[in-house]
């Protein structure tokens, strides 16, 4: 898990969508939020974002109180350790198509309203969930589909490109936000199904990971999901590139250049993924003022300069337009 992947921010909405069912089970939120050093009133704020590390361990942390690993969204309680049991069903599979097979069979035979089915369709395979299971919320759809394709990544270790996301819900928050969950794949709403799917040749990719790699992931496969990275696209690439320098970030000409790229020709492919050269410069400052600032050792001024601004004024007013707070109030609340 790289230093860079642990700097991605996430929106607020999913805070929200984690301790959903949590104050009427009786759950301390105030308490699960200050564990993970989150400010509570970030939750009011519409534009406020987490680490993507704290997102994971709070999910984790509330399906630990909840007892609960559909966090309440599912019929039933689906008890803590389901996952595990699930993950060690699949392990000893030789193929993607084997491994999610069995993996749809488990939680068919789990029950707790978590059914899904694999379908295949000429060229194409697709894991629908059950209609029954989508009337749950949105967040258990976008969850149940998340967990589904960043474990089969996991499996193969490999990024798994995927046709169309679809959730019969509308958007709760920016479709940037979803693109980054999805690894950038095209996510649609108020769809007649909730299903991924992809190209049915990626159903004969080998599994990669052992039981021995399993026990690793078991330690926090929330976390190793949501932060193991193999994404090769022009977004990733172009952010590699200005990580190496945050103060003096290089120019898009610049960057093109050491990609092998004409300007343009990044522009467009950028363009292709939903992103912009500008939005991903802002991006890598935003999380990585938002990883810093849960240091108290360093000051504001020192996250201003890790962050890659010369002035702490110029960062202040970037932060507060980022999240609604200056980063003495967000730092005041962690």
């Amino acid at each position: 898990m790289s230093t860079a992947t642990n700097k991605v921010s996430v929106s607020v909405h999913f805070v929200r969508a984690i301790l959903k069912h949590c104050r009427e089970a009786g759950v301390d939120t105030q308490a699960l939020l200050r564990a993970q050093r989150i400010p509570p009133r970030l939750l009011s704020e519409p534009q406020a974002r987490i680490s993507v590390q704290q997102l994971a361990d709070l999910q984790t942390s509330a399906m630990q109180a909840l007892g609960d690993e559909s966090l309440g969204y599912a019929d039933q309680v689906v008890p803590l350790g389901t996952w595990d049991m699930m993950c060690h069903a699949v392990i000893t599979t030789q193929t993607l198509g084997q491994a999610l097979h069995r993996y749809c069979r488990f939680f068919e035979l789990m029950g707790g309203g978590l059914q899904l089915e694999m379908v295949r369709l000429d060229d194409a395979a697709q894991i629908k969930l059950a209609p029954f299971a989508s009337a749950h919320g949105a967040y258990f759809s976008e969850l149940c589909l998340l967990n589904t394709h960043r474990f089969a990544c996991w499996l193969v270790q490999e990024e798994l490109p995927l046709r169309e996301v679809h959730f019969r819900h509308p958007p709760s928050t920016r479709a940037a936000d979803y693109r980054l969950m999805f690894m950038g794949n095209p996510v649609s709403f108020e769809k007649d199904d909730v299903s991924i799917i992809f190209g049915a040749s990626l159903l004969d990719k080998p599994v990669m990971q052992t039981p021995e790699s399993l026990r690793r992931y078991l330690r926090h496969p929330v976390l190793t999901m949501l932060t193991t990275s193999y994404d090769f696209s022009w977004t990733a690439k172009v952010r590699a590139q200005l990580r190496q320098n945050l103060l003096f970030m290089p120019e898009l000409p610049d960057v093109a250049a050491a990609l092998d790229l004409h300007p343009q020709t990044l522009r467009r492919r950028l363009a292709a993924e939903g992103n912009t050269f500008k939005q991903i410069k802002s991006d890598i400052r935003r999380d990585t003022a938002l990883h810093f600032l849960g240091k108290r050792s360093l000051s504001v001024e020192e996250v201003a300069h890790r962050a890659g601004f010369s002035e702490a004024s110029a960062f202040i007013r970037a932060f507060k337009a980022w999240t609604g707070l200056t980063p003495y109030a967000y730092r005041k609340g962690l």
